[in-house]
């Protein structure tokens, strides 16, 4: 059986991991075996982290809109059921974004959230 030699295709990935590594520090952007070990842990948390900046943002979401109904005396959660009671479908992102940037509408929310609770 013939050798098989694999200059060509060990190139070939060598350079695609060495251009996936372009940018790094030091020998993590220069040598093989440690832009490749450094590049298997990026492209693993990029990809837990692009679910993980969905819960980071609805935490974020669930924050603003509760310090803006702590404001008008009332709590996150009987907001939120008051909300719900009242037939208001509005998501949390556009909530806290009423509550930071608007706040005369949200606390006319706030108030059909209590007129519900009643």
């Amino acid at each position: 059986m013939p050798r098989v030699k694999s200059g060509v295709v060990t190139r070939k990935r060598h350079k695609k991991i060495m251009k996936l590594a372009s940018g790094y520090r030091g020998a993590r952007g220069r040598r093989f075996r440690t832009a490749n070990e450094t590049l298997l842990k990026a492209l693993s948390y990029s990809y837990r982290d692009r679910r993980a900046r969905k819960r980071e943002f609805r935490r974020l979401w669930i924050a603003r809109i509760n310090a803006g109904v702590h404001e008008m005396g009332m709590t996150y959660s009987q907001f939120m059921h008051g909300l719900k009671l009242a037939g208001v479908s509005l998501n949390r992102k556009v909530l806290a974004e009423l509550a930071v940037s608007d706040k005369e509408e949200f606390r006319r929310i706030v108030e059909l959230s209590r007129s519900a609770l009643k």
